[in-house]
């Protein structure tokens, strides 16, 4: 690594060489933990995810009962990365986006830059024209996409922090909600991640990855 001045800087052979050491991993070893130390830079890295308008709509469950990891597996088809994996995030978004919640981010802005509500009125304004002119279902979408930024950026904070990881998709969103008490809450469940360290025997740790070429999913206009 370098170091900018400002921050350590990745070149980019070694950004690369993390991305491409990262798989989705199908078993992790149980008998390992992430150090506290490098939990905390991954939930600063949810922490300081981008959303759109800087809303962050989400609400990140880090689920560390065994019992209650125990309850998720089941509505996960028994993938047993759930119970095995250091730790297991769920990614919650909300299911709508209201006054409320603007103002909530109006107040947060104006806190940390030392704005005056004046100051931010045009954006929120702005924001509020955009939230009302879609549907409450388009809301909902809306906010989902924006969980999935935040899973992006936890997987790749993960890599490179050598953090094996695995999003599931796999799994019974309205059983969590269950099961995690979301009914009512204003948020919903969207996607799963495990993170830990991958296990000796993970057959699917030393498989090639698999890529399309760049021509084909990459084109400079």
């Amino acid at each position: 690594m370098r170091n900018s001045g400002r921050a350590m800087t990745l070149a980019p052979d070694q950004l690369v060489a993390a991305l491409r050491w990262r798989y989705a991993t199908k078993r992790f070893d149980s008998t390992r933990k992430i150090p506290a130390a490098t939990w905390d830079a991954l939930e600063e890295a949810l922490i300081l995810t981008p959303s759109s308008f800087g809303l962050q709509p989400w609400k990140f469950l880090v689920i560390g009962d065994p019992g209650v990891r125990a309850n998720l597996a089941t509505e996960s088809w028994q993938q047993p990365q759930v119970t095995e994996a250091s730790h297991f995030l769920v990614l919650t978004a909300r299911t709508d986006l209201d006054a409320s919640d603007i103002d909530s981010w109006m107040r947060c802005l104006t806190e940390v830059q030392g704005s005056s509500p004046d100051a931010v009125a045009p954006l929120k304004g702005m924001i509020e024209g955009f939230a009302q002119s879609m549907s409450h279902e388009a809301r909902a979408a809306w906010n989902i996409r924006q969980a999935y930024i935040a899973l992006g950026q936890l997987m790749a904070a993960a890599a490179v922090l050598e953090i094996d990881a695995c999003p599931m998709e796999g799994i019974s969103t309205a059983g969590y909600d269950q099961l995690l008490g979301l009914a009512g809450s204003g948020y919903a469940t969207v996607v799963a991640c495990a993170l830990g360290y991958r296990a000796a025997d993970d057959k699917y740790a030393s498989l090639p990855k698999a890529r399309f070429d760049r021509s084909r999913v990459i084109r400079h206009v």
